[in-house]
């Protein structure tokens, strides 16, 4: 069990410079005002108008621009809005999305008709882009969402690190499935709070506190592991339903990336929730499967059956250790 987890959070250590935990989308939204004009929102990911994506959106050969672009930079994305006239409408029309080919991240796209029906879609590189078509479907929505936050999730090393953390303390068994239970309502209680507009937290103090929480999960490994019990050996859903209401917020920055559609808002909310749990869930399922694999493995060899001290101590030290890069990269960039 310890082996898996020293080689898991091994992998997490070696690169702490990955996005900690955004999926960081673009998003395309386009907004019927008339019967051949929109206006048009496009936001890019990226540390300031000379350093975004270089991502562009190229509309039908029909549509002109009656203005130029309005750009702002806030909270690490540019926002462009402008407005176009598209002679006959978008229907039918190729919408696509210059440059995502050549990265890795994705675009979510939606359009809002004059009589309130939308059309989501999501683009990757592989996709870049769509064909203006009916109106969307809830199926459509959910689909989109379900698999957004799965992505999100299992691309977000800061979040896989804090449940590694909480199996490697709890070690399994029913008080890991109420630890998970208690952080699954956590944090879907501030997600949906922040996403609706109910709560404004800047994402900045957001980061560093999920990075702190990781931190104290792995000091109290080692103070475990050194005979002194601490609250989360003893109550470990306690500290996951304490900081699962920062890791929500931070579940909720990235979905403000790409947005809520109008008309399909609980649809929306509800299945990127359903993908963030998916998504824990076969993350947690990988790595018990990996360690009873493991477990297994090693009993048949008697030099692995004890394990020195110092071993049992790598993998916490290697997990605090890359929780407190990022906590004091992120506190030097407020």
């Amino acid at each position: 069990m310890k082996r898996t987890l020293l080689v898991l959070a091994s992998l997490a250590a070696m690169a702490p410079g990955v996005f900690a935990h955004e999926v960081r989308p673009a998003y395309l939204e386009l907004r019927q005002t008339g019967p051949d004009t929109h206006d048009v929102l496009w936001k890019v990911p990226g540390r300031g108008e000379n350093l975004r994506f270089g991502l562009y959106v190229d509309l039908p050969a029909g549509c002109t621009r009656v203005a130029e672009p309005r750009a702002s930079v806030t909270y690490g994305a540019v926002t462009e809005r402008w407005t176009v006239k598209c002679a006959g409408g978008l229907s039918g029309g190729t919408i696509h999305i210059a440059g995502l080919s050549a990265t890795m991240t994705d675009v979510l796209a939606r359009l809002e008709r004059l009589d309130g029906t939308t059309q989501v879609t999501r683009l990757t590189p592989s996709t870049p882009s769509f064909v203006v078509a009916a109106p969307a479907r809830a199926m459509g929505v959910a689909r989109t969402y379900a698999v957004l936050g799965v992505e999100h999730i299992l691309s977000g090393i800061d979040h896989l690190l804090f449940v590694l953390a909480l199996i490697l303390i709890t070690r399994g068994g029913w008080t890991l499935v109420k630890t998970v239970t208690a952080f699954t309502v956590s944090h879907s209680i501030t997600l949906s709070l922040a996403a609706l507009g109910y709560v404004h937290v800047p994402q900045p103090p957001v980061e560093a506190a999920i990075a702190l929480s990781i931190v104290f999960v792995a000091a109290e490994i080692v103070r475990a592991r050194q005979g002194h019990v601490g609250i989360t050996a003893r109550a470990p859903w306690i500290v996951a339903l304490t900081f699962g209401l920062m890791h929500g917020l931070g579940f909720a920055g990235g979905l403000s990336e790409a947005g809520l559609p109008d008309g399909h808002i609980p649809t929306a909310l509800l299945f990127f929730s359903i993908g963030v749990e998916t998504g824990h869930f076969l993350f947690i399922g990988a790595v018990l499967s990996l360690m009873a694999l493991l477990r297994r493995a090693a009993s048949r060899f008697t030099p692995f059956g004890d394990q020195p001290a110092v071993i049992q101590l790598l993998p916490p030290y290697a997990i605090g250790s890359v929780a407190m890069f990022w906590l004091i990269q992120r506190l030097a960039a407020f």
